[in-house]
């Protein structure tokens, strides 16, 4: 494919400045296909930055026609070489294509479809062919059954980059949450809790804060662990024992924090206002404020990688996949937050003759 195939040739510097963003589609069975198509149907999103989709065109193109979108990108197959100077391409993995959306459910197939398109995005980050990645819903289920040990895109992206130190966060406008810990079972905490899980999110959510948003000095909130803080430890120790001592350290760091607060006075409206930042120590603590501040608009994004991904705010919604009612308002919310971090971190970056979904090694 050249370049005269994907439009004009004569490509201006303001489009050649824009990011390169990879968009996986997600599970094929879910409503990936069809936030992505809405999203980037948007002229607005779409001038934001120039887009590869690693999916599978004939679920986007069954996604467009259900809304009434015509259809605005170019296929290849992996491996094809191509210039993304504007607009959207679609590395198609058509070999995956089998109906397998007509039924929506948790499948093995759709998980090991689903990693293959993160495993294709993963590799364009790393090589530096793309300036960010944007992730549509699993479905955890589906990747279980495909084998995959990871429960969810953070830990996958980390490990694959062999990164050891990240956090997930969620950003819906202008507030910002860090959790300390995830995917772990509320009984299961108190066996993962240390200091060094409490200041993990400090350190990192400080830098994103800084280095992506701009906030020379950002301050940052705890929540605490325990209702009421544990007042005095009658209602447990946590915050004596794990989140003071990692609080101190933050701040011989040099990081700004405050706390810990009882999490059900954390995201009052005077505390959204004074703060940057927030930690919350597990994941409902944190994503309950978030969802209902932005839910539909709420941004996943991982701390502590060396490349920008961010996520929708929801899952893969079976009951309503093909039935063209999701709403592409968290997806447009990550194409935003991804064309700006990545914009923040590197500028430019010109995706020339390189080759798009190529096996990771």
């Amino acid at each position: 494919m050249t370049l005269d195939m994907l439009g004009p040739s004569c490509v201006s510097p303001e489009s050649r400045r824009k990011p390169l963003i990879a968009v996986t589609m997600g599970d094929p069975c879910g409503i990936g296909a069809e936030v992505i198509v809405k999203a980037l149907a948007d002229p607005e999103v779409r001038a934001l930055g120039r887009f590869v989709i690693y999916g599978i065109e004939e679920v986007l193109a069954a996604a467009a026609d259900a809304a009434g979108i015509r259809p605005f990108w170019f296929r290849i197959v992996p491996g094809e070489q191509v210039r993304v100077d504007t607009g959207v391409v679609v590395v198609d993995f058509d070999q995956y294509a089998a109906g397998l959306w007509v039924n929506p459910r948790p499948t093995a197939e759709g998980g090991a479809t689903s990693l293959r398109f993160v495993d294709a995005a993963i590799e364009a980050c790393r090589r530096g062919i793309a300036d960010a990645m944007v992730t549509a819903p699993i479905n955890k289920t589906s990747w279980k059954l495909a084998g995959c040990p990871y429960p969810g895109h953070t830990e996958k992206v980390a490990d694959a980059l062999n990164i050891r130190r990240y956090s997930m966060a969620f950003v819906a406008g202008a507030v910002r949450v860090a959790l300390a810990s995830s995917h772990v079972g509320l009984f299961e905490l108190r066996n993962h809790f240390t200091i060094g899980l409490v200041f993990q999110p400090f350190d990192l959510l400080h830098d994103a804060l800084r280095d992506w948003f701009g906030i020379e000095h950002p301050r940052i909130a705890v929540a605490a662990l325990n209702p009421h803080a544990s007042e005095n430890g009658q209602f447990g120790d946590e915050e004596r024992r794990g989140i003071e001592p990692a609080m101190q350290m933050a701040r011989a760091a040099g990081i700004d924090v405050d706390g810990p607060f009882p999490a059900d006075t954390l995201f009052t409206p005077r505390r959204r206002s004074r703060y940057d930042g927030f930690v919350a120590m597990y994941h409902d603590q944190g994503l309950i404020p978030v969802k209902l501040l932005g839910f539909g608009s709420s941004v996943n994004i991982t701390l502590g990688l060396p490349i920008v991904r961010t996520s929708v705010d929801h899952g893969t919604a079976f009951d309503i996949a093909g039935a063209n009612l999701a709403d592409s308002g968290s997806m447009k919310a990550a194409i935003r937050l991804a064309c700006q971090c990545a914009g923040r971190r590197s500028g430019s970056v010109a995706a020339s003759g390189v080759a798009l979904g190529q096996p990771v090694p």
